[in-house]
């Protein structure tokens, strides 16, 4: 028997609504929703995500697509039950694109950010370095206190992008960064992660603040390739579905 389930959601801002909208829906169905549980109507959405009723239906079509809502008459929108059409069904999927999503962007950033950290090396001035120390005294100050330190973690790599006084590459960097912020909200809860991004960062610091362009290139790889075995690993560990079977690969 279906039944109506009640769940809290954050406004949505106005920028990327649609694709935000649907973001949080998953992540609710995922985590606190089982086969058979109801949503809210799509009136009722808007008014708890502060969106309009087209934008709700257009991320509930989205995650229809993906397999996780059905819409059924007279009924209304109604989570899926995974083993409908496969063994773990359309929720697997839902994994594979996040993983495949990851290791995109790490990519994205391993042709990316080496060869800036390099070109910074170069150009860096004692201001900028006296900059991304204050950012990594943060970083450490939150790390102590065992908080995520997302903002410290994206300023330093736009501040690396700064140093290397390019605005092309400043605004590629600032468009990777806003792509990576959930990955990184996410990602800096892992355990370990943050410790070795700090340990990272201040490898990259050393580098620049000897402007030796190989050693500051490295370290950036370096830093990257590490985040992304544990990212990748922890999603490797296995996920398991509401009242269903753990997703290993």
């Amino acid at each position: 028997m279906s039944s109506t389930f009640k769940i809290e959601l954050v406004t949505v801002p106005r920028s990327r609504v649609y694709k935000a909208v649907a973001q949080q829906l998953q992540e609710r169905i995922l985590s606190d929703l089982k086969p058979g549980d109801t949503l809210p109507s799509e009136r009722e959405l808007g008014q708890m995500l502060g969106v309009s009723r087209s934008t709700v239906r257009e991320a509930v079509h989205s995650l229809e697509l993906m397999g996780l809502l059905e819409v059924r008459q007279g009924v209304g929108t109604v989570v899926r039950d995974p083993s409908t059409d496969s063994p773990v069904g359309a929720l697997a999927d839902v994994f594979l694109q996040k993983q495949q999503h990851i290791r995109e962007l790490v990519d994205v950033r391993k042709m990316i950010e080496p060869p800036v950290a390099r070109i910074a090396a170069r150009h860096i001035t004692p201001k900028q370095i006296a900059a991304m120390e204050e950012i990594l005294r943060r970083q450490e100050e939150k790390l102590r206190r065992h908080e995520p330190a997302v903002e410290e973690d994206s300023s330093f790599h736009y501040a690396i992008a700064a140093a290397a006084d390019n605005s092309v590459v400043l605004k590629l960097v600032d468009v990777l960064m806003d792509l990576l912020r959930e990955t990184r909200e996410r990602s800096l809860q892992i355990d370990g992660r943050a410790e070795k991004s700090f340990a990272g960062h201040r490898r990259i610091l050393a580098a620049l603040r000897q402007h030796d362009v190989s050693a500051a290139g490295e370290a950036m790889l370096s830093h990257v390739s590490e985040i992304e075995d544990i990212v990748l690993n922890q999603l490797q560990k296995g996920w398991r579905l509401p009242n269903g079977p753990t997703i290993c690969r």
